[in-house]
């Protein structure tokens, strides 16, 4: 398929959130591989989506209205209608909780040897979304270092 791309798609790990019926209905996704004018997207389950929906990326902090273009059993891909202008984020998706910047650590990933994608799936997009958060508290607790350390040097 790639053969029918103006662009080539860059390999991502992105969470994503696809919102339709006015905001009504939402579900996640991993934004898989993207490009200027299109993404493919990795499903946590099977669903009907509408021929156009919103996908919303927290960590770029963009929604883009997008068109479905295909489907498969590993996901789908879509087009961008607006290639250019991606618009502020969704209202409709709730913000990602920051955690404290001293934590415990992690317990190691389960060893487990499941055969349901659609389990995978979302456990893979739960631990997305704790990267996100406790990446999203290091670059507070880093904020905050700079900042101190700048009105310390202008002392």
């Amino acid at each position: 398929m790639s053969e029918h791309r103006r662009e080539t798609r860059q390999r991502t790990f992105l969470k994503g959130r696809i919102i339709f019926n006015n905001g009504a209905s939402s579900m996640d996704c991993l934004v898989r591989d993207m490009s200027m004018s299109g993404a493919r997207l990795a499903l946590s389950q099977s669903a009907v989506l509408p021929e156009a929906f919103d996908l919303y990326i927290p960590q770029k902090e963009r929604t883009y209205r997008s068109s479905l273009r295909w489907r498969r059993s590993d996901g789908i891909g879509i087009t961008f209608a607006d290639t250019g202008a991606a618009r502020a984020p969704a209202p409709t998706v709730a913000p990602v909780a920051i955690a404290s910047p001293v934590e415990e650590p992690a317990a190691p990933p389960e060893q487990t040897t499941e055969t349901d994608p659609a389990e995978a799936m979302l456990r893979l997009i739960r631990r997305v979304s704790e990267l996100e958060a406790e990446n999203a508290a290091l670059r507070q607790t880093v904020s905050t270092i700079l900042t101190s350390h700048t009105a310390g040097v202008a002392s």
